[in-house]
């Protein structure tokens, strides 16, 4: 009857370890597409990033251009 209750246990160990890897690897793979997407989003918002720059620097370009005109004919006038 001792045999029976190790091996009854010794199974009920395997099974707890069996469910505790099965968690694990679900948690992995979950976190493996989480980190595909978090790339994801953040090439996106690099690549955004970047336009807004380029949009910040044109429109600085422009006011420039518009104040020195103002400057220029404020000389003239």
């Amino acid at each position: 009857m001792v045999e029976n209750i190790n091996v009854s246990d010794t199974d009920l160990e395997l099974h707890r370890l069996d469910e505790s890897v099965s968690v694990l690897l679900e948690t992995i793979q979950q976190l493996k597409q989480e980190n595909v997407q978090l790339r994801s989003q953040q090439e996106f918002l690099q690549v955004e990033r970047s336009r807004l720059m380029e949009k910040t620097e044109t429109a600085r370009s422009r006011v420039e251009a518009i104040i020195n005109r103002l400057k220029a004919m404020e000389g003239n006038g």
